[in-house]
């Protein structure tokens, strides 16, 4: 009985080494293969936008790489959730990608208790690709100078004064909220429009008094002579706005208020297939070409490993559920 009982134990290890080879064997033939046919890459936002020229942008150097399209899907709507939510359950075989963004891949599943998706469990980090430092802005009409000067004047308006974001949940929503800790200002009143086009033009309408804005929104209008930056919201200066200083730099610790872009796969997306394409994406993100027009328009090219975008996606929602829960917000 112990003979028959070792040879069974044999045997099964045996067929689960052999599984594991068939398997790993069949993974480095889907990457040797990948892709034999086009790819989508998901956005969450309207075509046309800065989000979509980014993707068709590194798709087309990516296709060239790798001999197929990459072709751009546009799934608008519920803050980047549905584009999420569809890429979560296609088909975990890389010929699906999302361009997820910090707030699809950090920010969501905390504001939004009934998503049915989860960024830790859904999604398999591909590649960092971008950083957005926000920017302080102010109208025109203001009469602040510095960073410095700011605090101290919008304390001294009381609730005459406000920041704008794009809507409840916001990146500039929760980056008005830090400043407004950070600062202790009570009373600074929050004002949402619908979409970020409306809050600067709010802004420069002078029906708010700032905003934390994302820099390739805000550039045009700084470089126009409409808006005022005070400091950039990150840990360096913006390539753009060399003169501008970053809150740290002025004395306030902490206020690091940086959007970024992503891309995922389906969380079950084989490693080869997830390493292949990461190299693509690199490859496309340091091409000169594309590395200058992104930052003229106001990015931080990123890139890196899968595990640099894991570390990201965890410790910026740690350290956004904290903001969140501080400001009250709730989205359900």
């Amino acid at each position: 009985m112990k003979l028959m009982s070792g040879i069974a134990r044999s045997l099964a290890a045996f067929f689960c080494v052999g599984a594991t080879l068939v398997t790993n064997s069949t993974f480095a033939d889907e990457a040797a293969n990948y892709p034999n046919k086009p790819v989508k890459i998901v956005v969450p936002y309207a075509a046309g936008g800065s989000t979509d020229l980014l993707a068709r942008m590194l798709g087309e150097k990516i296709s060239a790489r790798l001999g197929q399209p990459f072709i751009v899907e546009n799934r608008p709507g519920a803050a980047a959730n549905i584009a999420a939510a569809y890429v979560a359950k296609s088909p975990a075989d890389g010929y699906t990608l999302l361009l997820g963004t910090s707030a699809a891949l950090a920010v969501n599943p905390i504001l939004y208790k009934g998503l049915t998706y989860s960024p830790s469990k859904d999604f398999r980090p591909v590649v960092l690709a971008t950083l957005l430092p926000g920017v302080v802005v102010v109208n025109q009409s203001t009469p602040v100078k510095t960073f410095k000067e700011l605090a101290p004047y919008l304390a001294s308006k009381g609730d005459a004064v406000s920041f704008a974001s794009n809507g409840v949940g916001t990146p500039p929503h929760l980056g008005g909220e830090l400043y407004k800790k950070l600062a202790n200002l009570p009373s600074l009143v929050h004002v949402p429009y619908q979409g970020g086009g409306p809050a600067l033009a709010g802004l420069v309408g002078n029906q708010t008094t700032m905003m934390v804005a994302a820099a390739p929104e805000v550039l045009p209008l700084i470089k126009a002579g409409k808006l005022r930056p005070l400091a950039i919201a990150s840990t360096k200066r913006l390539t753009q706005l060399p003169d501008v200083p970053t809150a740290e730099e002025v004395g306030m610790q902490r206020f690091d208020v940086v959007l970024w872009y992503a891309f995922v796969a389906p969380a079950a997306t084989p490693t080869p297939i997830v390493a292949k394409l990461n190299a693509a994406f690199n490859e496309a993100l340091m091409d000169p070409q594309v590395k200058t027009r992104l930052t003229d328009m106001g990015y931080e090219v990123a890139g890196g490993a899968p595990a640099v975008l894991d570390s990201k996606m965890k410790s910026e929602a740690a350290f956004w559920a904290k903001v969140i829960k501080d400001a009250n917000i709730t989205m359900d």
